[in-house]
């Protein structure tokens, strides 16, 4: 099998996915999983496809990801894998588009206007 290479993006995080045979080992940006994601929720999150399509210990996993903070990161990962699981077999798209896995999410930061304190905030009016 050769290496199958996904894109996946949230907000302005990207992330690149190396998928190959393997054991399991997931790295992100030359580190560890668990020290990159150390909290339990995030690398829920990143292992979610892997988990529902019953494959955590068939692949090994390379990341390289930037942009963005760690939540928006490790949802373009998880954008990321799934894409590569539905390329690998397409019965994993049945089980995966239910969760809303496969689904880009489109919310971006709405950009600050000229005139205006921030994005919907105006400057304070005094009337006299």
């Amino acid at each position: 099998m050769e290496t199958i290479h996904k894109i996946g993006r949230r907000k302005t995080a990207v992330a690149r996915v190396y998928l190959k045979e393997g054991k399991g080992n997931i790295t992100i940006n030359k580190r560890e999983f668990e020290n990159y994601f150390p909290t339990g929720t995030l690398q829920y999150k990143v292992k979610q496809p892997l988990v529902l399509t019953e494959n955590e210990t068939t692949f090994d996993i390379t990341v390289n990801v930037f942009g963005g903070g760690i939540t928006g990161q490790a949802e373009a990962i998880r954008l990321a894998i799934s894409r590569a699981m539905c390329t690998l077999n397409d019965e994993n798209r049945g089980i995966l588009k239910p969760e809303g896995l496969l689904t880009r999410d489109p919310r971006m930061v709405e950009r600050k206007k000229f005139g205006q304190k921030k994005a919907r905030k105006k400057f304070q009016f005094s009337k006299r």
